[in-house]
């Protein structure tokens, strides 16, 4: 053991070190995928007409073929047979594959109702089963990688500061999170709403090349140990699977995972639009609360990761990570704490209970699952917890959908109107516009007549049988072209565009608002199903705070040997 010691690269802290970087690099592009559309929800609703049950369909499809084919599952006994490397290399080309299939489905332009009829489910819009297709490859991709990455971590620093290798690689990760919710919207607006997953597809590549520097790493870790004398391992067996699934701690585990990350990541899917809707916060700002989530857990994961590496107490971080996740989306669901500061705030302190529990959870796992058998353990935890990222999101937007049943259909009615306006501007004046031209000008006057009002206007919503929607588009169309007349056109085509969006989202402000027409969605059906999410986690890691007593797997000991 002493010649082990010695020798192995894993004792060299510099080789550790920077296997833990390159992981974390190859996933830092995937955490930034994930969330790369989640603050273009408004453009996606106001461009391609998608609804919030559109967008949860689209969210909850990363999970659908880890759930419904079992991926997951084969991923994990794949790592435990075929090796880290190999198991890495083929997730992390097929997270670019899926980003890829992505983004050519969200570029297409698809005939004018197109539908994909899917049994049991019925009839999705063209755009968006594709778009999900790719998503779901996508999430194959990534679910394995976040396998193979959690045992590579084990691989290197098990024994040593393991729960701050793995604080850290989420940390780098979670860098991409916050990108994502920051930048995706602003560089939407600034170009066009598929320049999130291009961006995406640049980072990917890069965590391709960075995963291929592991590769090489990892195969001078292997040439170190090849001489030395080490205990004989078991190989993996199918029935080693009985064994996992019938640890009362492991499913305890499992589902506190599963229903804590249900109570997080579907709200970054939600949240800039929340940060518009309830807190009126301007869009190109929106993303940067729920940004603070992932930035916050960058600095605090490490941290709390490195206390329970000296100290120990497990499961009592995940106790009080629990508490915390149920105080915040109570105060959140709240409906007069609407001031974007407290949102801040609440936000905050959601960091702090995320970057809790995954520095306790994942390191407590192998004192309770054995090496051999880490890859398929993980691989059912994360399969546990792709059944929630999929279920959730898909209740998130039917609840939103259902307790909020006109937006969808005002905002796509502004966007009518404003065509109309376009085109009959257009042939009055005799303009000539390419119909990409005449795509993003009502792409976007639409998007900013929405967002002005749900930013500045807090009218009481007329109800739906109450408004007159024939004459007001005809008013809408009148007062645009009114507008349009006052304009001294150019000879290029954008400035006379650009002159005549500005006079419409003037002018069709003021009759959306005199109408009272309702554009603004209300999350607190959504925010209350988080809250329950977080009492029942609560519940579950009680459970095992008693199971680790009784059985004394040691979840509440310190980590570091000696």
């Amino acid at each position: 053991m002493t010649e082990y010691l010695k020798q192995s690269l894993r004792e060299s802290a510099k080789a550790r070190w920077t296997a833990m970087v390159l992981v974390s690099l190859s996933a830092f592009g995937a955490y930034y995928f994930n969330y790369a559309l989640s603050p273009v929800k408004p453009m996606l609703e106001s461009a391609l007409g998608w609804t919030s049950s559109d967008f949860g369909t689209y969210t909850a499809s990363y999970a659908l073929f880890n759930v419904y084919l079992f991926m997951l599952i084969f991923s994990g006994i794949l790592l435990d047979k075929l090796g880290i490397r190999i198991t890495g290399m083929a997730s992390a080309l097929m997270m670019l594959l899926g980003t890829a299939m992505n983004y050519w489905a969200i570029v297409t332009v698809f005939p004018e109702g197109s539908v994909v009829n899917i049994p049991l489910l019925g009839e999705i819009k063209s755009q968006v089963f594709y778009s999900s297709i790719g998503f779901g490859v996508f999430g194959v991709g990534t679910e394995a990688s976040g396998v193979t990455l959690t045992k590579a971590i084990v691989r290197w620093f098990k024994g040593k500061e393991l729960a701050l290798a793995m604080g850290l690689q989420m940390s780098i990760a979670r860098l991409g999170t916050a990108l994502a919710l920051a930048i995706s919207l602003p560089l939407a607006m600034r170009y066009t709403y598929s320049s999130p997953i291009l961006w995406a597809l640049v980072l990917l590549f890069i965590g391709v090349i960075a995963f291929v520097m592991y590769i090489v790493l990892d195969l001078k870790l292997e040439a170190s140990e090849r001489e030395i004398e080490m205990d004989d391992e078991e190989p993996f067996r199918i029935k080693d699977i009985l064994s996992i699934i019938n640890n009362r701690g492991f499913w305890y585990i499992a589902i506190l995972c599963v229903l804590f990350y249900s109570a997080v990541f579907p709200f970054l899917y939600y949240a800039t639009d929340i940060m518009i809707n309830k807190y009126q916060v301007s869009p190109k700002f929106a993303g940067l609360i729920p940004g603070l989530l992932p930035f916050g857990t960058i600095f605090l994961t490490p941290l709390f990761g490195s206390i329970y590496d000296k100290i120990g107490k497990g499961v009592t971080i995940m106790i009080i990570a629990s508490v915390l996740l149920v105080i915040v989306h109570g105060l959140l669901a709240i409906p007069f704490l609407d001031n974007w500061i407290f949102a801040a705030l609440m936000v905050v302190l959601l960091g702090i209970a995320f970057s809790l529990v995954p520095s306790a959870m994942w390191p407590a796992v192998p004192k309770i699952i054995p090496e051999k058998r880490l890859g398929t353990a993980y691989s059912v935890i994360f399969w546990i917890q792709n059944i929630g990222l999929m279920l959730i999101p898909l209740l998130l937007g039917f609840v939103l959908d259902a307790t909020n049943p006109t937006v969808a259909g005002n905002k796509a009615f502004i966007k009518a109107s404003v065509q109309q306006s376009y085109a009959q501007w257009i042939i009055h004046n005799n303009i000539t516009v390419e119909n990409d031209q005449m795509k993003r000008a009502v792409e976007s006057t639409t998007s900013a007549i929405i967002d002005s009002i749900v930013q500045t206007s807090r009218y009481t919503a007329s109800a739906h049988d109450e408004v007159d929607f024939d004459t007001m588009k005809v008013a809408i169309v009148n007062q645009n072209l009114a507008a349009g007349n006052n304009i001294l056109l150019v000879d290029d085509a954008d400035s006379n565009l650009q002159q005549f969006e500005r006079a419409i989202v003037s002018e069709t402000f003021k009759v959306v608002e005199a109408n009272r027409l309702n554009v603004r969605y209300n999350y607190q059906a959504d925010i209350l199903i988080f809250v329950l999410l977080g009492l029942l986690s609560l519940v579950f890691a009680f459970l095992l705070k008693r199971e680790d007593r009784i059985k004394g797997y040691g979840i509440e000991k310190p980590n570091m040997e000696g």
